[in-house]
């Protein structure tokens, strides 16, 4: 288990008995050492946010860390359904009462981002959902099951992005679904082993078996022409999904057009960097190199008025 979780659980946890007092400013801070130390592009997000929005981005990506490691981090599937639902259940006493003093330091720092930016409740339990099914369930039938998944896994993501920007709008956030969703299936052919060696499969089966493909074959680890080319057609399908949301890179608020389109090329990168392995995600995982995303965030601050 990750440290910060097992030391976090130990002090504020559902079995925490005198939970410390917290102000305003020691949970902003907490969110900010969290997404400091967890994630990997923290100081290139800071480069592209306006300074105003920098701390709720923070917020956003503690409640999502927290979220995640409950559903990842344990052995027990009980033992991580019980935490979701006590995380779920912070939610609703959050939104039921408008309790701004809950004692969880992420919930006291995103308290003032729900607030300042009319955030819904729905895309913060959708995340939860989503982190439920990875604990029940490794197969997806079809397309539609797999694109179900990423409505709650990926699009709640984007959706709260807009409204940190003021830009949510039913059209914005069709968009923003669509290159979610194109991210999304891009990290899952970037993670086909990753995903398999942890019992996880995401192609869906009916894809499969059109090309004609078992599990046990995969279990073997050496892709073949078959195998080749139903990867093909999926990054080519994730690439539909990116391309089709593009047109958001110019209907959102000018802060968020640089990550938006970044977003957008990242995901495409990571298509490339599979095309360029001749869709071999078994020897090695696809990865985009730190010059490519060097050369990314340029492209995408450069044309960030265009």
């Amino acid at each position: 288990m990750k440290e910060y979780l097992r030391k976090g659980l130990a002090k504020y946890g559902p079995r925490a008995c005198d939970l410390p007092p917290c102000s305003l400013e020691q949970a902003q801070g907490y969110c900010r050492r969290l997404t400091e130390e967890h994630y990997e592009n923290f100081s290139v997000s800071h480069f592209l946010l306006p300074r105003e929005l920098r701390q709720h981005f923070c917020n956003l990506y503690a409640y999502c860390r927290w979220a995640d490691d409950l559903g990842d981090e344990f052995e027990s599937e009980e033992e991580s359904l019980e935490l979701l639902e006590w995380w779920e259940s912070l939610v609703d006493v959050f939104y039921r009462e408008s309790s701004y003093t809950l004692a969880h330091p992420v919930f006291i720092a995103l308290a003032d981002t729900v607030h300042k930016f009319s955030l819904p409740r729905q895309p913060l339990v959708d995340l939860l959902s989503a982190f439920r099914q990875d604990r029940v369930k490794t197969r997806y039938a079809t397309l539609d099951e797999l694109l179900d998944y990423c409505r709650l896994s990926a699009n709640p993501v984007g959706r709260l992005v807009l409204h940190l920007g003021r830009c949510h709008n039913d059209e914005t956030a069709r968009l923003s679904d669509s290159i979610c969703t194109g991210l999304q299936l891009a990290n899952f052919w970037q993670d086909v082993r990753r995903d398999f060696e942890i019992g996880r499969i995401y192609v869906p089966q009916i894809d499969l078996e059109q090309y004609r493909l078992t599990e046990d074959e995969l279990k073997i680890g050496q892709p073949d022409q078959r195998f080749r080319d139903l990867l093909k057609c999926e990054a080519d399908r994730a690439e539909d999904f990116l391309r089709v949301g593009e047109p958001l890179v110019k209907l959102v608020s000018p802060e968020l057009r640089v990550s938006v389109r970044l977003f957008m090329d990242g995901g495409l990168a990571i298509l490339a960097a599979i095309r360029r392995q001749g869709y071999d995600v078994w020897s090695r995982r696809p990865v985009v190199s730190k010059w490519t995303k060097l050369w990314l965030l340029a492209r995408a601050y450069l044309r960030r008025n265009s």
